[in-house]
């Protein structure tokens, strides 16, 4: 009977795993598909693909954490991760 009963678990463990897998591998080609046709869209209009912009970093004057620079809390022309961190010691 527990030899059964492992077969089964094993079985239904298995059929997990593989429909996991291939939910992943769908998901993945319809991203692909979607970046494909904007690309399309934008040759369509005469326009190239708009460049990926890269954003500057910059660390909390207190913690230490990189972040964008664009989400800083500026005070005291030091950059700080949250309002929190600005009433605390820069370390």
């Amino acid at each position: 009977m527990s030899r059964l009963l492992f077969w089964i678990i094993l079985i239904i463990v298995i059929g997990f795993a593989v429909r996991a897998k291939l939910r992943a591998a769908i998901r993945k080609s319809q991203l692909q598909q979607e970046e494909q046709w904007r690309r399309q869209q934008y040759q369509q209009q005469g326009r190239q693909a708009e460049p990926v912009s890269i954003e500057n970093m910059t660390s909390c004057a207190h913690c230490g954490l990189h972040f964008p620079a664009s989400e800083a809390v500026r005070a005291d022309g030091l950059d700080y991760c949250s309002p929190a961190h600005v009433r605390l010691p820069p370390r």
